[in-house]
């Protein structure tokens, strides 16, 4: 299945295929040392990196093997995130999740809207079993969001990551379709 069309609608975005248009927006993201702090790659420093980053996305996408969209807000569209299933396993219906968030757009629950959606695009038209996302402990903002979203804390694994000279631990964190459709309407956890 192609992701290269695919658009999903919340009230306050739009999330979309990336295009080369977007690399400034990705660059001045993933160029903030706030944003990568808890990344497995240091801050970029060259818009090569998002324009490759794009051109592996359009690539990937029309062939379906992952599902990068960018997040566009409605009010202004300006391009200020992206959220993504990889690691896509037919066989086993699992993906994992990722997502990155300009530091200006934190605390308003936008992060939160998009990942709704995009989850109920996995367990619904993707058919998936199981979504994992794997981060930095320390992050505790991305802790609550994955909570909230129903996600259980399914173990750690120690200093998984070295990133620049720093080593980190990974969080490991799961959740399956039959959680995510039991849970109370508009996608969060009590």
């Amino acid at each position: 299945m192609a992701f290269d069309t695919l658009q999903l609608h919340t009230p306050r975005l739009l999330l979309r295929p990336l295009a080369a248009a977007d690399a400034p927006a990705l660059l001045a993201i993933h160029a903030d040392p706030q944003v990568m702090r808890y990344w497995s790659t240091p801050p970029w420093t060259h818009i090569d990196t998002a324009l490759a980053l794009v051109a592996r996305d359009q690539a990937a996408m029309a062939a379906g093997k992952h599902l990068r969209l960018g997040l566009q807000r409605h009010s202004d569209g300006e391009l200020i995130g992206t959220c993504t299933l990889f690691d896509l396993n037919p066989v086993c219906r699992r993906a994992e999740l990722g997502y990155g968030l300009a530091a200006a757009s934190w605390g308003q629950g936008l992060m939160h809207e998009a990942l709704v959606a995009l989850l109920d695009h996995g367990f619904q038209a993707l058919n998936l079993n199981r979504v994992e996302a794997d981060i930095d402990p320390r992050n505790t903002a991305s802790a609550r969001i994955l909570l909230r979203l129903g996600f259980v804390c399914e173990g750690l694994l120690r200093q998984r990551w070295i990133v620049g000279n720093e080593v980190s631990d990974s969080g490991l964190y799961g959740l399956l379709q039959r959680d995510w459709q039991a849970r109370p309407a508009g996608g969060s956890m009590p």
